[in-house]
């Protein structure tokens, strides 16, 4: 199995605090990969630290790249984040990074990184996205400010595979949706993978990272303390409460 992504011995600090501590992560290429724990366990801070926004202390982050059509490790562990988008990471965080004075329509155009006006945005992948979020439509000329919750967080998806990515990260991305509308998100990200697209995501939403996890890692106090597959994850109720304190089951 070939990794796009690798966290080899990852450290990060933010002031004074100590939060990853020695992260060890594969992220398969061309699958889904859950990043589950409690919370507190680090896995927003490894979201930020493989986007740049926060810089490892220690460590190293490798990023599966094609140069003059040869595939190679591109290490990114101190890029900066606008580099490492160029290489085709986006991502999503919790707070949805959306602009709240700009309309949806001038959000999704500034995440097309190619588009000088939304006639330059590939109309086929606009009406993909529609159709999963249909309120982003009916809203298109709304001050992204003004919307619900739940439809920000819709915006802020969309924003992310706007344009082909070779790597999505995101963070909680059901949060706050109504039930439709995670069954929709669902299906988009099935398509993605399709597309072979390679998705880092974390989820509370049990039910939600069964039906689409190909792989898993949990994390506790800053370390990647169990790594296999969802399947096997979902299947061993003992094995969730230990990682996890829970039962799956008891969210399906």
């Amino acid at each position: 199995m070939t990794n796009l992504l690798e966290l080899q011995g990852v450290h990060t600090h933010i002031g004074a605090y100590h939060i990853l501590h020695g992260v060890d992560l594969a992220v398969p290429a061309n699958e889904l990969t859950l990043l589950l724990g409690r919370n507190g366990a680090g896995k927003t801070t490894t979201l930020r630290t493989i986007m740049g926004l926060w810089r490892a202390s220690a460590g190293r982050i490798t990023l599966a790249v094609d140069q003059d059509n040869t595939p190679r490790g591109l290490d990114i562990t101190q890029h900066r984040t606008p580099e490492i988008a160029q290489n085709g990471v986006a991502y999503v965080p919790e707070n949805m990074g959306i602009f709240s004075d700009l309309s949806v329509k001038e959000n999704l155009l500034l995440a097309a990184r190619g588009a000088r006006s939304v006639d330059d945005i590939d109309t086929q992948r606009l009406e993909w996205i529609f159709g999963f979020f249909p309120a982003l439509r009916k809203f298109w000329s709304h001050p992204a400010g003004k919307l619900s919750g739940g439809q920000k967080q819709m915006l802020a998806v969309a924003r992310a595979i706007v344009e082909p990515r070779q790597l999505l990260l995101i963070d909680e991305p059901s949060k706050g949706l109504a039930p439709a509308i995670v069954q929709n998100m669902i299906t988009a990200f099935k398509e993605l993978k399709a597309a072979k697209t390679t998705i880092l995501l974390v989820e509370q939403n049990f039910n939600f990272a069964k039906q689409l996890g190909d792989s898993v890692a949990v994390m506790d106090d800053g370390r990647v303390v169990h790594s296999g597959s969802m399947k096997a994850l979902a299947e061993d109720e003992a094995l969730q409460a230990r990682l996890l304190g829970l039962s799956l089951g008891a969210h399906a």
